[in-house]
């Protein structure tokens, strides 16, 4: 049985961690390297780093805080934010990532997601989408930090992405996100029902049932949170110890 994972996000501008809703009103949460190290020694199975104002701000990512953080944690991690070719995915798996998340940059260029797996390998290459509801039965990507809607369907997208070599799907519902109302079922479980490869649920975990729900009900592969975790609400222990008395299966 594959077990369930348990994502933290680091979700940083200017070299710290910030929490927002929808995409707004931000607050500080900590250092990143610290906020790193403690989740990997609570049992996090991956952390994601995503850099959320490389884009608009149009710069790189902060190499050094990927740098540090490798050096203090041992379990996989993701980062993104702000990256437009196979040179600055390099620079970031060089600094010790283990994969690389692309959002803007491949949907503005779609082959960067081809040219990435090719280097790479698909393992490496993860498509962050940030999806929002726009009319009935329907979510359009939003691109640049969830300031601008493509008019492209998510489910549609996430499928294009798959096929040009995305090897996983981190899915974040912007009309859930930093809620706590909990994660959004209905679209998760289409692109789950879509794409060949691991979803990653994101946006909206308040609760334990939270959780269990994103995967029997949603078909999700991970969970990711980031306030729960960074405020202190939950510990990872309390959400693996709820949804194996479950019987969903998770890595002790």
């Amino acid at each position: 049985m594959v077990t369930k994972r348990i994502i933290p996000c680091l979700d940083m501008t200017e070299g710290k961690v910030v929490k927002g809703i929808q995409f707004e009103s931000f607050r500080d949460a900590g250092n990143p390297v610290s906020l790193a190290q403690v989740y990997d020694e609570e049992g996090a199975d991956e952390l994601v780093f995503l850099d959320i104002t490389a884009t608009v701000d149009n710069r790189s990512i902060l190499l050094d805080v990927v740098e540090k953080t490798a050096k203090k944690v041992t379990i996989p991690f993701s980062v993104g934010g702000g990256v437009r070719g196979v040179d600055e995915m390099r620079d970031i798996l060089k600094a010790g990532a283990d994969k690389v998340s692309v959002n803007t940059g491949a949907f503005v260029r779609p082959e960067l997601i081809t040219e990435c797996a090719q280097t790479f390998g698909s393992q490496c290459v993860v498509l962050s989408l940030d999806a929002k509801k726009v009319g009935d039965n329907r979510w359009n990507v939003f691109i640049n930090g969830g300031r601008t809607n493509t008019g492209i369907d998510a489910v549609t997208w996430s499928k294009q992405a798959v096929e040009l070599g995305a090897g996983e799907i981190l899915l974040t519902s912007i009309d859930t996100d930093g809620t706590k109302r909990g994660f959004n079922i209905e679209l998760t479980q289409k692109v789950s029902k879509t794409v060949s490869v691991p979803v990653i649920a994101s946006g909206g975990a308040g609760k334990l049932s939270d959780f269990s729900e994103i995967f029997t009900q949603g078909g999700a592969d991970a969970a990711l949170a980031a306030s729960l975790f960074h405020f202190g609400e939950l510990k990872i222990k309390d959400v693996k110890d709820y949804l194996a008395s479950k019987n969903i299966s998770v890595r002790n």
